[in-house]
């Protein structure tokens, strides 16, 4: 007989013990419904900060979404539970409806805990918990912004993970944002004052005010009955806020268990054994609502080991709760934060060593064993690359020095160690580096099918490099290539391609796939053919069979914007801009209705245009001497420049003037992925060059030139290259390395870890391009001054183009748009474009900017 489950709550850890049951009752002995109180299947909640950066909220969703189409399996949305009863083994959800189990799991999870704060019901007063919290928070700073007329003032009221996270995302709503927290340090669970300090200053510098040591008061209200003030105990005036996020923790959503007889934990939570079982042996607890070894967890990796102990103890077996894993590793506010085994050097005996750069922005501490060899825990703030292969080590010898793992990324050589297999290297799902090595020779000969049977990386992904390297030794010592495969259609990597298309002298699609590959081509394949005919041979990206090669950027030359609407972005060449050309600028935005962001590339972007003004809005730009910025294509964006020594006191060199060059020069250089240059006029380093793939630092002797600086995932300090150049030898220099890094790179591939992924790392590439040990010098050299000679703007080439000029219409029947039907909303405080009569009587802009219409035929 078929017995049935009923799991309370629909969260992560209910989705991973479903998944867990499926996955292993072969004979369907188990069926299953979930209960979930919100209106949407179990998604990301780790991942909600995502949604301010443009992921819509489906992209959240969790796993395949075949699990709920099974027959055994059913999710129920919108389907609170008021109480259970087990005597009778039954459920009474909220609507009044009972429902009978066999077994009952309680995975209903945690609420955000908001304290006695006189004020905490004001409007603009929100948690950060669920998709509705986060559209709700954005939707208000985006109503107040619009009324208000000024920027928005925002405050957190906790410095935790929670409160770091809604910084994040107030910030990136563009909110003036303030963290209030309690404790003496941002963090104080994660991370020691050391680390603490480090992260205040860091989140500091990104315009973001900390006030630690400081307890909120009440919440105090404006005129309009809104949130208007934060007053913090102790201070006189209240702290001028429009909205407010509070994170002070959470606790766990227990409130089923007492009437129904079930015991709770003195701080919540209701108590299971080292089965996840309560004291009713059909009931189990699992996740942050499980009161576990005396504690609730509030990590989503111990939650998924609970469901799979659930899952096996349901299933006859005897799995125990190991112990938690609490090592965590996020990027709060673009900085990376990871701690992770004894980060507070508890153990008795046990050693730190410190690692602090205020200049870097980064702390890094190991603690280890009283003799110095066995790492027991750490904590890495602002440059966490090391974490993936440390914490794996936690109670394993580092080797000679261990002090070498606090060395800046390539800074010197860490010590080649052999992770035992019991070292767990996927802590989301339990995996260690033996099951890893066990599945390569199980028949798991590339990564997706690794993470596949093993699903090591498949939840945070933060350990994808150490599994991918763990599956490469592995097959070599098997004796198994190690495929570079682009994808099925090409069976050589992007540089191998790079290299025969070259030689060959091919310059189409058909022509390449059919001398060197096979079927039709892909996603991956064909942007990459697309990128390597570029970088040869400087021809338009639309030209011939190229533009069904491009990406959905490089196809209409602009960035696709969450909206369907697309961005403007001119190029700014170091940042140096006529006074003319900002008025351009400003009257093409005010004309077209479009939303201006001046970004950190010392560039004005434009958003919010529609596919078919995208020429109108470019041919503007380009008759007042504005050139195409590449923000939309894999290829030089911006080189930022400080003024240097045509300004600045302190300037050495002429940083301006060395920029504008650089960016004239490199500007449409398709390469492997996007380039980004740097030139500071001396030491004091204020255009971040060290954060640049390329960047430069005057001296007084010349350039220091550093590279393989990134932003992204992990964060890379650009590695000094060479010193004390002068201006020649320093671009042909950038020259060749560039067009070495654009021959050699594997596709989408960023300077950083090409350079660390290159034979012999970046002492081999200088060798190389420096040295010119393999005597190619003359050849980059010649590539580079082609791609100088032949470089053409690429929107001034459409413009010119009556057949590529028909691509930019969206509807078929309504090529501008010009019907009085059309649906026009407000938008972050754009307006729709005027019409000609409009701007020849001289009226403002009357009217909001166009979203969509139901009238049109949209062009297939």
């Amino acid at each position: 007989m078929t017995e049935h489950v009923v799991v309370v709550g629909g969260g992560m850890v209910a989705h991973r013990f479903v998944e867990a049951l499926r996955a292993r009752d072969t004979a369907g002995a188990f069926a299953v419904t979930v209960l979930a109180e919100e209106e949407r299947a179990p998604y990301d909640r780790v991942g909600l900060s995502a949604f301010f950066s443009g992921t819509p909220p489906e992209d959240l969703a969790l796993g395949d979404p075949s699990l709920w189409e099974h027959p055994l399996v059913t999710l129920r949305l919108g389907a609170g539970v008021g109480a259970l009863d087990r005597a009778a083994r039954t459920v009474t959800l909220a609507s009044g409806e009972t429902l009978g189990y066999d077994h009952l799991v309680l995975a209903t999870g945690s609420y955000a805990w908001v304290p006695p704060l006189p004020g905490a019901d004001l409007p603009g007063v929100f948690v950060y918990r669920t998709v509705e919290d986060v559209v709700a928070l954005r939707d208000w700073v985006h109503a107040r912004s619009a009324v208000l007329g000024r920027p928005v003032r925002g405050a957190v009221v906790g410095g935790g993970l929670l409160g770091l996270e809604a910084a994040g995302a107030l910030t990136s709503l563009e909110v003036e944002t303030t963290v209030v927290e309690f404790a003496p340090r941002l963090m104080a669970l994660q991370v020691d004052e050391g680390g603490g300090e480090a992260l205040r200053r860091i989140i500091e510098t990104v315009g973001v005010s900390v006030r630690t040591g400081a307890a909120s008061e009440s919440l105090e209200a404006a005129e309009d009955g809104t949130v208007g003030g934060l007053r913090l105990t102790g201070d006189d005036t209240a702290v001028p806020v429009d909205v407010v996020v509070v994170a002070t923790g959470v606790r766990p959503r227990d409130e089923l268990a007492a009437p129904a007889g079930l015991a709770v934990g003195p701080r919540g939570g209701v108590l299971v054994d080292e089965g996840c079982q309560t004291a009713d042996e059909r009931v189990f607890a699992v996740g942050e609502v499980a009161c576990i070894e005396g504690r609730c967890l509030g990590l989503v990796a111990p939650g998924y080991t609970m469901a799979e102990i659930a899952v096996d103890r349901l299933l006859g077996g005897e799995a125990t709760f190991p112990g938690a894993d609490l090592s965590t590793k996020l990027k709060l506010l673009g900085v990376d934060v990871a701690s992770f085994g004894d980060a507070f050097a508890q153990a008795p005996g046990a050693l730190e060593i410190v690692h602090s750069d205020p200049v870097a922005g980064t702390y890094k501490k190991l603690v280890l064993s009283d003799d110095a060899r066995v790492l027991l825990g750490g904590i890495l703030v602002g440059d966490a690359s090391a974490y993936a292969s440390l914490r794996p080590m936690v109670g394993a010898e580092l080797g000679a020095d261990p002090g070498v793992w606090l060395y800046p990324e390539g800074a010197g050589a860490r010590p080649q160690t052999e992770l035992p297999d019991a070292a767990q290297v996927c802590s989301c799902n339990g995996v260690t580096a033996g099951t890893v090595r066990a599945s390569v020779m199980e028949g798991c000969h590339d990564l997706p099918a690794v993470k596949t049977c093993t699903r090591a990386g498949t939840s945070c992904g933060s350990c994808v490099p150490l599994v991918k390297k763990l599956m490469s030794v592995e097959l070599a010592r098997a004796g198994l290539a190690v495929s570079s495969a682009m994808c099925e259609h090409f069976a050589m990597a992007r540089a191998e391609l790079f290299n025969a298309v070259m030689v060959s002298g091919l310059r189409r699609w058909s022509e390449i796939v059919q001398r060197f590959g096979s079927g039709r081509g892909c996603d991956i394949c064909k942007p990459a053919v697309a990128s390597i005919l570029a970088s040869l041979y400087d021809e338009h990206v639309l030209g011939e069979d190229r533009a069904a090669l491009q990406d959905t950027n490089d196809r209409v030359m602009a960035n696709l914007q969450k909206d369907g609407t697309y961005s403007v972005v001119p190029r700014v060449p170091g940042g140096e801009i006529l006074p003319e050309q900002l008025v351009l600028i400003g009257e093409v935005a005010r004309d077209f209705g479009l939303y201006t962001k001046i970004t950190g590339g010392q560039r004005i972007d434009l958003f919010g245009a529609r596919l078919e003004q995208l020429p109108a809005i470019w041919q503007r730009l380009v008759d007042g001497g504005m050139e195409s910025g590449h923000a939309y294509g894999k290829a030089l964006r911006t080189v930022k420049s400080c003024v240097g020594s045509s300004w600045c006191r302190f300037g050495v060199q002429d940083s301006v003037g060395m920029a504008v060059m650089l960016e004239l020069r490199y500007r449409g250089l398709r390469s492997p992925h996007k380039i980004k240059l740097g030139v500071s006029g001396c030491a004091r380093e204020c255009a971040e060059a060290r954060g640049k793939d390329v960047g430069l630092i005057a001296t007084e002797n010349g350039w220091n030139v550093y590279v393989g600086g990134n932003g992204g995932f992990t964060p890379r300090h650009a590695q000094l290259f060479v010193e004390d150049v002068d201006t020649d030898t320093a671009v042909r220099v950038v020259d060749r390395y560039l067009m070495y890094y654009v021959r050699t790179a594997d596709r989408l591939q960023r300077t950083a870890p090409w350079q660390e992924d290159h034979e012999g790392g970046l002492d081999r590439i200088r060798e190389i391009v420096v040295d010119d040990v393999l005597g190619i010098g003359a050849d980059l050299d010649e590539q580079m001054a082609r791609h100088v000679e032949a470089y053409e703007d690429e929107w001034a080439a459409v413009l010119r183009d009556p057949v590529r000029l028909r691509q930019f219409s969206s509807f078929l029947n309504a090529p501008d748009t010009a019907d009085p039907t059309l649906a026009y909303v407000a938008e972050r405080g754009q307006r729709r474009p005027a019409t000609e009569a409009e701007r020849a009587a001289g009226l403002a802009t009357p009217g909001p900017v166009l979203i969509a219409s139901t009238t049109l035929e949209v062009r297939p």
